[in-house]
């Protein structure tokens, strides 16, 4: 098995890593590319879903990103200890109808020895708002890599 680095135990600098390579993995909304991230049993809770495995984990990408047109996302640290890492995030996207939501989440993350989420706990709220209202649009930029985004 090919390791994912970085790799626990963490620390302020592997953490970070860890938090930007997801937000740029999520941001591109390629499912396949995105469970990569994850082992082959991981675990999942997104909001009031429960999943299992990556076959699981492509499928529910699949159908969030049909409903969630032009999804960007931002995440930051929030701790780490060992092998887990907290985050809190807020990404934006819009609905077949064009009504524009900003979501609000928490994570928790729990990694194997090999740097892959054995683990994902996740708790969302949504809030609608105008297109006028919006703060992220696509990517972070790099040289906007690991400052924290402000929560609105």
């Amino acid at each position: 098995m090919a390791d994912k680095p970085p790799l626990p135990p963490f620390d302020h600098t592997t953490a970070l890593m860890k938090v930007q390579a997801a937000e740029d993995a999520w941001n591109t909304r390629d499912p396949e590319r995105v469970a990569l991230a994850y082992t082959e049993d991981s675990v999942w809770r997104n909001r009031d879903m429960f999943l299992t495995g990556r076959p699981a984990i492509i499928e529910f990408l699949s159908d969030k990103w049909a409903r969630e047109l032009d999804y960007a996302l931002r995440k930051n640290l929030w701790t780490f200890g060992g092998d887990r890492i907290a985050v809190r995030f807020q990404y934006e996207s819009h609905d077949a109808a064009g009504q524009w939501w900003r979501s609000y989440g928490n994570e928790l993350w729990e990694f194997d020895e090999h740097g892959l989420m054995r683990r994902r706990e996740a708790s969302i709220n949504d809030v609608p708002i105008a297109e006028s209202e919006r703060t992220i649009f696509g990517p972070r930029p790099p040289e906007d890599h690991g400052k924290e985004q402000p929560i609105r």
